[in-house]
């Protein structure tokens, strides 16, 4: 039997998507397919599908295509883009198909009833054992043996199959559920709790690090400083000593990663344990890799709203976490980006929203830039309203209410805001080391660390795609930054690379390019004089 995985899953955008990346759910499922013996199994990314049509001809032979498609958060993508539910009756290709995933909560009973779903079955979430007994009985197998710890292990092997191998990062999944569960909007009530014990964890590491995975993203928890703590309790405390154990067996085990980091932290558990909390971001800014971004789900500085939505943070417990994160993260790493961050998330359209609540988060921002607080990342999205969530019942009203005041709001942030957080964390003339080149656009080529929420660097010049290269900024754009590589070469260098130094003209680019080879940089210095050379010095070499 010919089985195949189509990846089109994300688990969260950053600024234009996340860099390559594979989620739990593929390797769960891969290794599924293993413990069963199914021995003719082959993966594809959907970005692999959208470009080639023998693949997609190809695909319509095959007996079972498992999609497993969506992405829970919204976003604008570089590379990387979910499959989305306009795309189904295209991937519905073999002679059966099964669709999971994130996708599944966007569907309405009339797309279930459409024709273009027709040859699709449709597993809903959580969908990991309802697959396994429905692969049992495909494979004509016993149902039995169902563990995701176990299919971790089998299902690592998979990761050799993307495209972008072996630079791809590994979502691990440290647990699942959240203890809160009441925030109007959120799915994670409907997960049932499912904490991974360190020692299969950690077995997952080791396997996909046997296999040549050096990125690793410590992700899909709701609160990374809780994993491992007591879920009995209403805010878990944070167990610092067994996350500093986990965190150095890590390394142990994989000496050679070269990005560890994390997502999600839940501002209330600094605020409500502050002095466990410190110890546990003392272990992560030692273990973990520089570039590291705590998202927090503050999702309104409206007190009215938060209480209407049974939010669980208030704005002044998520300014102090900001406030912990910034004091014992903010020194740059050896990738030229501090070494972690708070984020922050925003959601609009909420209930009890108003005109006020949009000014109310203006100001909150506001009040951390004038503290010289740092945010690695500030995402403004709409809420994405799930059926059997409190907000499916009161609708999309406010989002269509004010839907100016929203874009009003995100430009005023991405202008007055992310800028100037961007010329903080970066400026002008920090090197940044050990960037992944992903796609050339006219004279650019756009580059990312990979890792969690990385920032886009748009290169000035040609490179080649997965080269990696250091890069000196030279300008902020409002969520990305303009670099050249560095150092230059003078001698090789284009004249729309030498103009991209501040305070370098094209005239005097031109009379470079046309007076090189150089022998020396004191030579260069002779030809343009003291204070032209002054502003290219730090930049280039011969």
């Amino acid at each position: 039997m010919k089985i195949a995985i189509l990846d089109g899953y994300v688990d969260e955008p950053s600024c234009l998507g996340v860099p390559p990346y594979i989620a739990p759910y593929p390797r769960y499922t891969w290794g599924m397919l293993k413990h069963l013996g199914a021995d003719s199994c082959s993966y594809f990314t959907i970005d692999t599908f959208r470009a080639d049509a023998e693949l997609q001809e190809k695909l319509s032979e095959f007996d079972l295509l498992i999609v497993i498609a969506g992405a829970i958060v919204p976003g604008k993508y570089l590379g990387g883009m979910p499959l989305a539910k306009t795309e189904l009756h295209r991937v519905a290709i073999a002679k059966h198909n099964i669709l999971v995933g994130p996708i599944t909560l966007e569907l309405t009973k009339q797309d279930r009833a459409s024709e273009a779903l027709k040859k699709i079955e449709i597993i809903d979430l959580p969908f990991e054992e309802r697959l396994y007994e429905h692969l049992c009985k495909t494979l004509h197998v016993p149902v039995s043996g169902y563990d995701l710890n176990r299919f971790a292990l089998l299902g690592a092997e998979v990761m050799n199959q993307h495209p972008d191998y072996p630079f791809v990062v590994c979502e691990m999944e440290t647990y699942r559920g959240c203890y809160w569960s009441r925030c109007s909007f959120c799915i994670e009530r409907f997960q049932q709790r499912w904490m991974r014990p360190p020692k299969s964890v950690l077995a997952e590491f080791e396997r996909l690090y046997a296999y040549g995975a050096r990125y690793f993203r410590l992700g899909r928890q709701t609160d990374f400083l809780t994993y491992m703590a007591d879920f009995n309790q209403e805010f878990p405390k944070p167990e610092s000593e067994k996350m500093r154990g986990f965190h150095a067996a890590i390394w142990q085990l994989c000496p050679d990663i070269r990005t560890l980091h994390l997502d999600n932290i839940n501002p209330k558990t600094i605020a409500t344990y502050p002095e466990e909390s410190r110890e546990v971001i003392k272990t992560i800014v030692q273990f973990q890799t520089p570039g590291n971004v705590a998202v927090f789900g503050l999702e309104t500085a409206d007190e009215q709203v938060i209480k209407a939505n049974t939010l669980a943070t208030l704005p002044e417990e998520v300014l102090f976490a900001v406030e912990q994160v910034n004091e014992l993260g903010k020194e740059r790493g050896a990738n030229g980006m501090p070494k972690f961050l708070p984020g922050l998330n925003f959601v609009t359209g909420l209930k009890g929203e108003t005109k006020e609540t949009f000014d109310k988060n203006y100001e909150f921002l506001q009040v951390i830039l004038d503290k010289g607080l740092l945010l690695r990342r500030i995402n403004i999205r709409q809420v994405k309203i799930l059926p059997g969530t409190p907000m499916a019942e009161f609708g999309y009203k406010n989002l269509k209410r004010h839907k100016k005041l929203f874009k009003a709001f995100k430009r005023h942030v991405r202008e007055e805001i992310d800028r100037e957080m961007l010329r903080r964390i970066i400026p002008v003339g920090t090197v940044l080391s050990d960037l992944r080149c992903e796609m050339q656009k006219g004279k650019i080529t756009f580059a990312r660390h990979l890792g969690s929420y990385p920032i886009l660097v748009g290169i000035v010049g040609n490179y080649e795609r997965n080269r990696f290269l250091d890069a000196k900024v030279t300008d902020h754009g409002m969520r990305s930054i303009t670099a050249i590589e560095y150092p230059l070469n003078i001698n090789k260098a284009r004249m729309h690379q030498i103009e991209a130094i501040t305070g370098i003209g094209n005239r005097t680019a031109a009379r470079i390019v046309r007076n090189s080879p150089f022998e020396s940089l004191e030579a260069l210095k002779r030809d343009i004089g003291d204070e032209l050379y002054h502003k290219l010095k730090d930049f280039v070499c011969v």
